[in-house]
């Protein structure tokens, strides 16, 4: 069953891959950039959270406890915004995108891409506006369990969406349309905050209601867009499936490309249970990458530097107008860094860009942790030259996460699952992201109260393993198509013997 209709020699497949015509088309460019705006709804969210917690107008009304504690002296400087009810405000979303993301995965297979991409949309709207008006912290934590709501059903479907519009040669470029948006949401969130900060005593809701604008932009993008052909073919709409195939490539020249979508669409449509099927032996590279993937990409720490930027720099000593500046630098460097890996994980492949940002992202934590350890402690500031040293560090930081795995934590799984499991791998995947990022949004805090300068050093640690990870383990998706990942398994050194 390994094989279904597809051809069972893996040179005759890549016989057929070559024969794969099109080029990329203002509509399928357009479609990209529509559908990747799910990504600035997940940006959005990351960045606005943790400027919002620093304000402390908002602290004043839902968290009065950690307000008490930020003004006053503290113990320990690390400790001054230890609290769980306020991790939860952050946390409390990406639990419930967990929980979306598995229901949305039956939809988006039955469905297909664009229902979920609106639904998505028309859910975040819903959490927009009951957080800019929330009057109590259970009104509050209901509006972010609805954008939570919202990011479950985008990320399962944005990625898929991509991937199956762009042309394979392009694929990877074009897949990162969703880290672009991502990045520019984290951006513009934290622009946000730093203009918001000084209107008192609404900034906190004003902040958290233009979550709205890109919530709309989602909504009506997917009202207007169509669905994927290998959508279409999934549901048995062949004939509306070549024409939209057609029309994206830019030729009637589509008959490789169309044939293995429906020989994958017969093979998947034997499958009735693909949650039960992904477990089976011949699909055991993709589960695992399905879970370490997301695993690692979130213990990099880049969301605990996201999420608690500006908590994180006062800490340090910086000032409030300071912190937001640096956070907002931090989130401009991310969105630049984004741009690198689009115009090179086509061309160099995606091993080299995860493994080299993997080092990078190491000696970065390694020398924040050093310098923090000898430098800053209890009732302790940075000097100015350390703390620019610290922000050089952490921009450097989050440079590498930008082109490395950042953008190819989402582009590698979302390419790998053939069709008979691609929602339940997608959904696998959007689901242990959202179960380590809510770990991690909930424990930040407690560990950085507890491990100190030393939680940069436990990240640096995971990094570590998840860099000999990839050298081993991965093999290069660069220039496969999309329905025929199963043959690059089988050549795999290691993969090859666990099919075997």
């Amino acid at each position: 069953m390994a094989g279904g209709s597809f051809a069972t020699d893996s040179s005759v497949a890549k016989e057929r891959a070559q024969q794969y015509k099109g080029r990329v088309t203002p509509y399928v460019i357009i479609a990209c950039v529509v559908a990747a705006t799910g990504g600035a709804l997940f940006g959005y969210d990351i960045g606005i959270s943790g400027g919002v917690t620093s304000m402390d107008e908002f602290l004043q009304k839902f968290f009065p406890k950690v307000y008490k504690q930020k003004i006053h002296a503290h113990e320990n400087n690390y400790c001054k915004y230890d609290s769980q009810a306020l991790a939860a405000f952050t946390s409390s979303l990406y639990i419930a995108g967990l929980v979306a993301s598995l229901i949305a995965s039956p939809i988006t297979r039955k469905y297909g891409r664009r229902l979920s991409i609106i639904c998505g949309g028309m859910s975040f709207l819903v959490g927009s506006a009951l957080n800019a008006a929330a009057v109590n912290l259970e009104m509050l934590i209901l509006g972010r369990i609805m954008l939570g709501v919202g990011i479950g059903f985008g990320n399962q479907a944005v990625p898929l969406y991509l991937s199956e519009m762009a042309p394979t040669h392009l694929r990877g470029g074009l897949n990162m349309m969703f880290q672009v948006a991502t990045t520019f949401g984290i951006f513009t969130a934290n622009m946000v905050n730093y203009g918001t900060q000084n209107i008192k005593p609404w900034g906190w809701r004003l902040s958290l209601g233009l979550a709205a604008v890109p919530a709309v932009l989602m909504t009506v993008g997917g009202i207007c867009l169509p669905d994927t052909p290998n959508s279409l073919v999934e549901r048995g709409l062949n004939e509306k499936a070549r024409k939209l195939l057609e029309k994206i490539r830019g030729t009637a020249d589509v008959d490789a490309e169309f044939q293995d979508m429906v020989d994958a669409s017969e093979l998947a449509s034997s499958i009735k249970h693909p949650f039960r099927n992904i477990l089976e032996k011949k699909y055991r590279p993709e589960l695992v990458m399905a879970i370490f993937m997301p695993t690692f990409q979130i213990l990099t720490g880049i969301n605990s530097i996201l999420f608690y930027a500006p908590v994180l720099f006062q800490t340090m000593g910086f000032g409030r107008a300071a912190s937001l500046y640096s956070s907002a630098l931090t989130g401009g460097v991310l969105a630049s860094s984004t741009f690198i890996s689009i115009a090179t994980v086509d061309k160099l492949g995606r091993r080299p860009l995860l493994i080299s940002g993997g080092i990078q992202m190491i000696i970065c934590q390694v020398i924040v942790g050093i310098i923090l350890g000898v430098q800053f402690g209890d009732n302790k500031e940075l000097s100015k030259g350390f703390s620019i040293l610290v922000v050089v560090f952490i921009c450097l930081f989050v440079l590498a996460f930008g082109w490395s795995w950042g953008p190819l934590g989402w582009t590698v799984p979302s390419e790998i699952f053939p069709l008979e499991i691609r929602s339940a791998g997608q959904s696998i995947t959007v689901a242990v992201n959202l179960l380590f990022t809510f770990i991690i949004a909930q424990a930040f805090l407690s560990l950085l109260c507890s491990f100190k300068f030393g939680i940069f050093l436990f990240f640096a640690g995971w990094i570590t393993i998840m860099t000999l990870f990839v050298y081993v383990f991965l093999p290069e998706t660069k220039g496969i198509p999309i329905e025929e990942m199963s043959f690059m398994w089988r050549r795999h050194w290691f993969w090859k013997r666990v099919l075997a």
